[in-house]
Formats: C-alpha cells, sequence, structure tokens
C-alpha cells in the first residue's frame, strides 16, 4: 500500500546523514591515529642518526687529539751501528807486525784445518824480515830489508818469476805502489799484477816472454797465476804485504774480507811453505 503519512521520514534522512558523518569521522580518526606512529618512526630515525653522526664526530676529534700528543712526544733515537769504518777512525795507527799475520793465519784456518794441520802453517821469526814502523817510504823500506838489490837483480835470469813480490788490495793502490819504486828498483823490470781491464792470458804471456824482477798486483789475481803456472815461486826471495795501507774508508788490506780471503789462499799456495823452507821472507810494509 502507499506510505505511511505518519511516518516522519524526513527524521530518517537526517539520521542517515548523521551516521554517515560519524563513520567517516570515525574513518579519519583512525587514519590520524595510524599516520601518528609513522612520524614518530621517522622523528626517533633522524635523532640516531644525528646521534651517530656527532659520535662520530667526538671520535675523529679524539683520535686527532691522540695523534697530536703522540707527534708532540719526542721520538727516541735509534742507535746507529757502528761500521768498522767508525772503528778504525777512533782507533790510532799501529804498525803490523808479524805476531798479527801469525793470529790472522791461525783464525782463518781455524775452521778450515785440523790442529795439526795448523800447526804446520804457524812460521818461525826468523821467516819475517822488519816490519815497517809508519816512518818509511816503499823504496826506504825495500832499501833496509834487501841491501843487497843490486847483486840480486843481476843475477835473475828465470822467465815467469819475480824476486820481489808485492801484495796489496787494489788495481788503483798497486799503480800508486809502482811510482814509490822508482828510487829502489834501479834497472829492474817491474809488472803490474791485476785484473782490471788486464786479461790473465796477456799477463801469463809478459811473465814468459822476459825477465821480470817486481811484480806489484793484488792476491787473487797473483794467485790465479800461479795456479795457471803462469807465475811460479822459484825465484822468489821476498813478499811484502801492504799492511799498513788504509783506503778512504780507513780499510786495511785485511780488513776487507774478499782481499783478506784471496791473501789467506795465496799464502796456503805454496809461500808458507818455502818460507819454512827459508826460501822465502815475508815484510809487512
Amino acid at each position: 500500500m502507499g506510505d505511511d503519512l505518519g511516518d516522519e521520514w524526513w527524521k530518517h534522512d537526517d539520521g542517515s546523514e548523521g551516521e554517515k558523518k560519524t563513520v567517516q569521522e570515525e574513518h579519519s580518526t583512525g587514519e590520524t591515529k595510524r599516520t601518528k606512529p609513522a612520524k614518530r618512526k621517522r622523528v626517533a630515525e633522524k635523532t640516531v642518526k644525528a646521534k651517530k653522526k656527532t659520535d662520530s664526530q667526538q671520535n675523529c676529534i679524539i683520535s686527532q687529539q691522540t695523534k697530536d700528543q703522540e707527534s708532540e712526544k719526542p721520538k727516541k733515537k735509534r742507535n746507529k751501528k757502528k761500521t768498522i769504518t767508525d772503528v778504525l777512525a777512533t782507533s790510532a795507527p799501529k804498525p803490523g807486525c808479524p805476531s798479527d799475520l801469525q793470529d790472522l793465519v791461525a783464525q782463518y784456518f781455524s775452521d778450515k784445518r785440523s790442529v795439526i794441520e795448523r800447526d804446520e802453517l804457524q812460521l818461525q821469526n826468523s821467516c819475517f824480515l822488519s816490519s815497517n814502523d809508519l816512518t818509511h817510504s816503499l823504496s826506504s823500506y825495500l832499501k833496509q830489508v834487501c841491501p843487497k838489490w843490486a847483486k840480486i837483480q843481476k843475477q835473475h835470469t828465470d822467465k815467469s818469476s819475480v824476486v820481489v813480490l808485492i801484495v796489496c788490495s787494489s788495481a788503483v793502490r798497486t799503480i800508486e805502489l809502482i811510482k814509490l819504486l822508482t828510487a829502489f828498483k834501479g834497472k829492474a823490470k817491474v809488472v803490474k799484477l791485476f785484473a782490471k781491464h788486464i786479461k790473465i792470458e796477456e799477463q801469463v804471456k809478459l811473465l814468459q816472454k822476459g825477465v821480470t824482477h817486481i811484480g806489484v798486483g793484488t792476491p787473487g789475481r797473483i794467485g790465479a797465476l800461479i795456479d795457471r803456472e803462469g807465475l811460479t815461486l822459484q825465484a822468489l826471495r821476498y813478499v811484502i804485504l801492504d799492511w799498513n795501507w788504509r783506503d778512504r774508508k780507513l780499510r786495511r788490506m785485511i780488513d776487507i774480507s774478499e782481499v783478506k780471503g784471496d791473501l789467506m789462499k795465496l799464502l796456503d799456495s805454496g809461500i808458507l811453505t818455502t818460507c819454512k823452507e827459508d826460501k822465502v821472507k815475508i815484510g809487512l810494509f
């Protein structure tokens, strides 16, 4: 049938609109309630980041202060190891003597030879010439230890052998010593025996070609010539060691390990044996 005229229909419409508003308000309130925690979370994250940044800045400041303090501390000086040059520079020059050579030979062969063999290397004092007391030039020293040189020089006729053998540390020192021989040698022929710029075959041919009275050189090359039989000990009478001379680093011949080793091998190649047989005498210049 028709609508009920007694029903106040406009009141129902108002109620539905009110209900709609209430539902919308509740919905919007819920959304606001949901959005509030998100805002709080962002604020919390910003706070944490700011705190971390502050902490890192503080750590940087502390580490920088620590570095500054360390840099301000006085650095400890390292004790430099003394070189052989430093040691020799502070020691007063002392002329060599026969016991110095004896001790050097005994020390070098201590772990290379038996006790009996080492005893055989020891020389009597009669095997040595008088040593240089640091007042002699080479010529004046040779005149003292070899007063009859003019006669010995004339009598020498053997090839591939010398009467006087002067042993030094280097090629440069060899040239210096040859120049210092001028006042002593007279008409004697002098040969330089070192490896620098000179082939050993050339030196062998030179020694075989004519009579040579004095040989000056390094122990390494002299030893090599003896091994090849380019130089013999047949006419040898004097071995002069350039013992007291020092180079720019204040090293003597025996202070250079390589030269010392070559010298010991040279002495052991037959020179010590001829000394014990009283055929050769050793002098320390």
